[in-house]
């Protein structure tokens, strides 16, 4: 019976053992998972980091382009609107001329055939005056139109290269 508590005994010493060195086993897998865990979580963030990182530096770059296109296209709008200003003036220039051609075209005289041709030669050059005065103004709004549309059209298209460019560079 001795025999049989000692041989119990040394047997539930050889289980323990393995136990504990299973136990043991168990507890340096799961530091090392931890371990596995903890460094890809840490690149991870490093990634998300990084990547938030370009994404400001993209997001500025863009706000910058942005700016740069809205500062040249007010500045295409000013040289625009000057030239405009310039071309009026040379417009009522032109007009003022235009009257005062109309107002000397007719000439006084005696003859009443003469006084008639006189009377309707002003009319005419009145007439043409007037249309020329239309024809003017409407040429000077069709060109402001123009000349806001082209600018308007260039500072889209620059706006826009500046944001394909930054989609070519960080890819699709």
């Amino acid at each position: 019976m001795k025999g049989w508590g000692v041989r119990v005994i040394a047997l539930l010493a050889v289980v323990g053992s393995y136990w504990l060195v299973y136990q043991h086993g168990r507890s340096v897998e799961r530091a090392e998972a931890a371990t596995a865990s903890a460094q890809r979580d840490s690149g991870d963030r490093l990634a998300e980091v990084l990547g938030e990182r370009g994404e400001r530096q993209e997001e500025h770059r863009r706000a910058a382009a942005h700016e740069e296109v809205r500062a040249h296209a007010q500045e295409q709008r000013t040289t625009a609107d000057s030239a405009a200003a310039g071309a009026d003036a040379a417009g009522q220039r032109l007009h003022d001329e235009a009257g005062k051609l109309a107002a000397t075209v007719g000439c006084p005289g005696q003859d009443p055939a003469v006084a008639a041709r006189s009377q309707a030669a002003t009319r005419a050059a009145m007439v043409l005056s007037d249309l020329l005065a239309r024809a003017d103004a409407r040429a000077g709004e069709l060109a402001a139109a123009y000349d806001r549309a082209r600018v308007a059209g260039l500072a889209c298209e620059a706006s826009y290269d500046a944001l394909l460019i930054g989609e070519i560079r960080s890819g699709p």
